[in-house]
């Protein structure tokens, strides 16, 4: 854990299942991590899905204040992924919970296990609307501007 803690933005994600109901609980989830406490939350929304296969997936972004480090804060996303039954028998495959690390802090990280910022969070409206909900100075108009091709709707406010 470290000593002085970090703002994180996560994206939240599901399409299986009752997706709206899984969401609405991982974000009760990451204000009980250790260490953690959710700051901000977006609406949620309803979306097609992007570069993967299923059902529309219901999205938000969340902002957590932390003590863990990034790879703890991973790991312990990977954990309420599985604890919502959460497979990976392919990539983007339907999933009943996707937890992804946004930002942490100003932080870059390149390893095997973790990319943050997060690779794709500019190619997907997804993150890029319920993020500029709630951290409006963190998302670039141009942007989101790019992506107004992307079926996304707001489906319940905060």
């Amino acid at each position: 854990m470290r000593a002085e803690p970090v703002i994180a933005y996560i994206g939240l994600g599901a399409n299986l299942g009752a997706a709206e109901q899984a969401v609405t609980q991982a974000l009760l989830a990451l204000d009980a991590l250790p260490g953690t406490r959710l700051v901000r939350r977006s609406s949620l929304y309803r979306s097609a899905p992007h570069e993967a296969s299923g059902p529309e997936f219901i999205n938000a972004v969340a902002a957590v204040q932390t003590h863990l480090t990034a790879p703890e804060l991973l790991a312990a996303l990977q954990g309420l992924e599985l604890a919502a039954g959460r497979e990976r028998p392919y990539f983007h495959a339907p999933r009943t919970l996707d937890l992804d690390l946004l930002t942490y802090g100003d932080g870059r990280i390149e390893s095997p296990h973790l990319t943050v910022p997060h690779p794709r969070i500019t190619e997907r409206a997804f993150v890029l609307l319920p993020w500029a909900e709630i951290a409006p100075d963190r998302v670039r108009p141009e942007h989101l501007a790019r992506l107004s091709d992307q079926e996304i709707t707001k489906i319940q406010g905060i």
